[in-house]
């Protein structure tokens, strides 16, 4: 090698080794990462007191918690929707921005901020308020300027973020026109067609009609109005209370319902107007409103007998563990079926069980008639329910009626002969053939 290039070759070497030990002596130092979603308030759901929010051209929305019951409290008092609020106070339990624009503004004014568009102030226990300011969109329009008052910096948020405080006080407010509690319910009174009825529930929280006259109830038709009537709420976007008030007063009366709970009762009242909308005041609410929700229909033409239990049976899905069937006793042990004679085959018991299950009236009768045909004895569940009915023949149909109550129910004869067929198909166990 040439001397020239063997010296070039050792400067450069000379070089790059005082380099690394440079490096070595002196590490580069890790800048702190601004963190990609700063947190804007760090607040628990407990610590929300009470929170104001103040919009550009409307008057200010304020909620309060009373004894852990959110209500609103400006412009006027009223009950605030549970739901709607606990949505609220998560957006500010997780309050995030985009990104940091500027640490030291120099002009708010450049962000909206100067005079914000909205203004959320969170009050925490003790009393002392966090400020948030949302001011202008971004140019992209996909975020807003904001900023937490005590603070200098000037952040970004997404549009989703921002709309999460855009609530008014109609978004706010409990909207239903009977605020009670489903599980604490004991009594619902209805006057619709015909004279009016209630059911209350017997000692095994069972629904039962009370007036008229005692009778059983089909708890799932009570059920399905109680949902009706607790999802009865006030159509909030037909603003037109003049309106909402004269269809109310020239509309058909359809009916009154009383739900009493741990804290009612509630009462609603319900008219139809000529075009089949509905409108309903409410002893909850003050004024006359559009009814959202099915409560006019659950309400329209519904008489007594609309919730009457019609199965004969009340076992349901609990199958028997006994039957006597006009005197002849069958009784299960396991899973197998026993009679007079011996072991039963299951599928036959089965298929008279089945026609037991599914009898039902198709009407009711004012008294039993006829000459008796049927007599059933059905023990079932853990506590060894007795079911005790007599079947009569009367005319072309049969009347039944159960031990103990004094309704008829009026049974289709083609189901009776049915079930005359399954008992006459009862017969004895056969072991498979091997």
């Amino acid at each position: 090698m040439k001397p020239n290039g063997l010296m070039a070759a050792t400067g450069v070497l000379v070089v790059l080794g005082g380099t690394i030990w440079w490096y070595n002596k002196h590490p580069k130092k890790e800048t702190p990462a601004v963190p990609a979603s700063p947190k804007l308030l760090t607040i628990s759901d407990s610590d929300i007191e009470g929170i104001r929010i103040a919009k550009a051209g409307s008057d200010p929305v304020v909620l309060k918690k009373l004894a852990d019951k959110w209500v609103i409290a400006e412009p006027r008092q009223m009950a605030a929707d549970d739901d709607t609020v606990k949505s609220l106070t998560g957006s500010l339990t997780s309050l995030t921005a985009d990104r940091v624009i500027d640490e030291k503004p120099g002009n708010l004014a450049d962000f909206g901020l100067a005079t914000p568009v909205e203004e959320i102030d969170v009050t925490r226990k003790g009393g002392a308020v966090d400020k948030i300011l949302i001011g202008s969109d971004t140019p992209s329009g996909t975020d807003a300027y904001a900023k937490v008052e005590s603070k200098p910096a000037v952040y970004t948020v997404f549009s989703s973020t921002k709309s999460n405080f855009d609530k008014s006080v109609n978004d706010l407010r409990d909207k239903r026109f009977l605020p009670f509690n489903s599980d604490k319910v004991t009594a619902i009174s209805v006057t619709s067609k015909g004279p009016a009825f209630s059911f209350g529930k017997n000692a095994q929280g069972e629904w039962q009609i009370v007036t008229p006259s005692p009778m059983r109830a089909d708890s799932m038709q009570v059920d399905d109005l109680l949902r009706k009537l607790k999802d009865a709420k006030m159509d909030l976007t037909a603003s037109d209370d003049k309106k909402a008030v004269s269809e109310f007063a020239s509309g058909t009366n359809v009916g009154t319902a009383v739900v009493t709970d741990n804290s009612g009762p509630y009462t609603i009242n319900i008219h139809q107007a000529k075009d089949k909308t509905y409108y309903a005041k409410s002893s909850a609410v003050e004024g006359i409103y559009k009814l959202s929700g099915d409560a006019g229909d659950g309400l329209k033409d519904k008489d007594v007998d609309s919730f009457r239990n019609k199965k004969l049976f009340d076992f349901g899905f609990n199958d028997p563990s006994r039957l006597d069937l006009n005197g002849v006793v069958y009784q299960k042990s396991g899973d197998k079926w026993n009679g007079p004679s011996g072991q039963i085959d299951s599928s036959s018991i089965q298929s008279v069980i089945d026609k037991l299950r599914d009898l039902s009236a198709s009407k009711f009768a004012s008294q039993m008639s006829g000459a008796q045909t049927l007599t059933f004895a059905v023990t079932s569940g853990d506590k060894n329910k007795l079911e005790r009915v007599t079947i009569n023949k009367a005319g072309d149909a049969y009347n039944a009626q159960r031990e103990g109550e004094p309704t008829v129910y009026v049974i289709d004869a083609k189901n009776v002969d049915d079930l005359q067929k399954a008992i006459s198909g009862i017969k004895p166990y056969q072991a498979p053939k091997k």
